[in-house]
């Protein structure tokens, strides 16, 4: 496991773990960028939960068992991947760089810990 593996996964871990709680928490931010790219209110706390268990499979990952990382990291680039085509899919292009910055953070922490493993 490189530096780079770990400093990558724990950002990646952060950054789902702390836009996890902004939805489940239902800011306001969160609704309205849903609202925005046409996601009911209604499953916001199902795309959190989503968001978590990646974070969640990306610590397990890390320190126990890795090929739950590379299953996390691979579940979470489909999720972003879903989150950029919503978003492209209802022309909202304003912050699309949201969903991407969190797809670029899954793909790498994907692609660092298959090269680890």
């Amino acid at each position: 496991m490189s530096l780079a593996h770990v400093i990558v996964t724990v950002i990646t871990i952060a950054a789902n773990a702390a836009i996890a709680a902004a939805d489940f928490a239902r800011a306001e931010f969160v609704l309205a960028n849903s609202a925005e790219v046409k996601v009911p209110p209604h499953w916001v706390p199902w795309l959190a939960t989503a968001k978590a268990a990646g974070a969640a499979g990306l610590l397990i990952g890390l320190v126990a068992f890795p090929p739950l990382g590379i299953a996390a990291a691979g579940g979470l680039v489909l999720f972003y991947l879903g989150a950029v085509a919503a978003h492209a899919r209802t022309r909202v292009f304003h912050n699309i760089c949201f969903p991407g910055f969190y797809l670029v953070l899954a793909i790498a922490s994907l692609a660092l810990a298959a090269a680890s493993h």
